[in-house]
């Protein structure tokens, strides 16, 4: 079963949200507040609006500040954070290395914007499988991180969480492990054992133990994670959107089906609610009810939920984004099993050029993102 998940957001961890605007004292207000407008159609998922204005951003600041001025590279990252979202990988990443390149030059390689725009760009790397350009530039951050903090900063979990992150998604639970508790560690001492921050940690802890198939470790980080969010947050909070998805995803693994769809169903409604019917995210819990009815053999009320997911992904992305290439993978799964072939086959060609064309035919070999 391939269902599709959503890292949870916080300052912490730049995979939702845009990162807060550096702005000058002496920013143009008409700066600001085009900024402000890309964070909103960001996050609202409306990407393409969102190109429109960063770009306008982009202009006023290098025509205020000049082509090689820490606000420019705010810009920068900005714009290719919404490229990254539309799986523009290729627009994204020279807009990341000027960015981090400006800052370097700026305010020195040691600087902490330096480490996030690094993170930034590993965080791309990592995206499209390519885990060689994300390690270097993960413990780079941390490096950067740990020295102009100390051991002890939530900075530095923020690295060592996103390395982690990189050790699960090449397999190595090993790594990953102690790097997570450390993270953990920090958070609570930082924040206190309620903050959201200790609930993404947890959250990323029981989904490597998951992983392993270590169910009994992973659910009660899971509730955990999921109650601290409820109380912090609200309980129609897109963070607690997505803990309820994970939560759901390890019933379904554990056969528990009764469990978990009230779960992804509360998911969706809060999805819904939070962005309207069009969202991305909304295509993210369909799909993965989806997988969940075509797991029991409900095969009707799984099609046109896979199919509501395509078409609000193509609608978003276009027709070659790589998340497309999963849903597709997954209709054709169900397809395959009521022996439709002539249906499925086309499905898995076009999944598979997708996949091909994102990230080249070597990377099928390696391990899901």
């Amino acid at each position: 079963m391939k269902f599709i998940k959503l890292c949870v957001v916080f300052i912490f961890h730049a995979c939702f949200a845009l990162p807060s605007v550096m702005a000058s004292e002496d920013a143009p207000p008409e700066l600001q507040s085009l900024n402000q407008e890309t964070i909103e159609l960001y996050r609202t998922g409306k990407y393409d609006q969102g190109v429109l204005v960063a770009k306008q951003a982009l202009a006023l600041a290098e025509q205020n500040f000049g082509p090689n001025h820490p606000d420019v590279a705010n810009n920068l990252n900005n714009l290719a954070i919404l490229y990254r979202a539309q799986g523009k990988y290729a627009q994204a990443e020279p807009l990341y290395k000027r960015a981090l390149e400006i800052n370097e030059q700026a305010l020195g390689q040691d600087h902490p914007f330096v480490a996030a725009n690094m993170n930034n760009l590993a965080l791309l790397y990592r995206t499209q499988g390519l885990y060689a350009l994300a390690d270097p530039l993960y413990e780079g951050a941390l490096a950067i991180n740990e020295n102009a903090f100390g051991p002890a900063h939530p900075d530095v979990a923020n690295s060592l969480n996103n390395l982690a992150e990189l050790d699960r998604t090449r397999g190595r639970h090993v790594q990953a492990e102690p790097r997570y508790k450390r993270a953990l560690a920090i958070y609570e001492k930082a924040f206190g054992p309620d903050h959201p921050a200790v609930a993404n940690t947890l959250n990323n802890l029981a989904e490597l133990y998951r992983n392993q198939g270590l169910s009994e470790q992973s659910l009660p980080l899971y509730k955990r994670a999921l109650d601290i969010y409820e109380r912090a947050l609200g309980p129609d909070h897109p963070a607690v959107a997505t803990s309820l998805n994970n939560l759901a995803a390890l019933y379904t693994a554990q056969g528990q089906y009764r469990q978990a769809e009230p779960l992804y169903k509360r998911s969706l409604d809060i999805r819904k609610k939070t962005y309207g019917p069009e969202h991305p995210d909304v295509a993210n819990s369909l799909n993965n009810l989806a997988e969940l009815y075509r797991s029991q053999g409900e095969f009707m009320q799984a099609a046109p939920l896979y199919t509501r997911a395509l078409v609000i992904y193509e609608k978003t992305f276009g027709p070659s984004y790589p998340g497309i290439a999963t849903i597709l993978t997954n209709l054709a799964a169900l397809y395959t099993v009521q022996g439709q072939h002539a249906l499925a086959e086309p499905l898995y060609k076009r999944s598979r050029a997708i996949r091909e064309k994102a990230l080249g035919t070597d990377q099928l070999l390696k391990p899901a993102i």
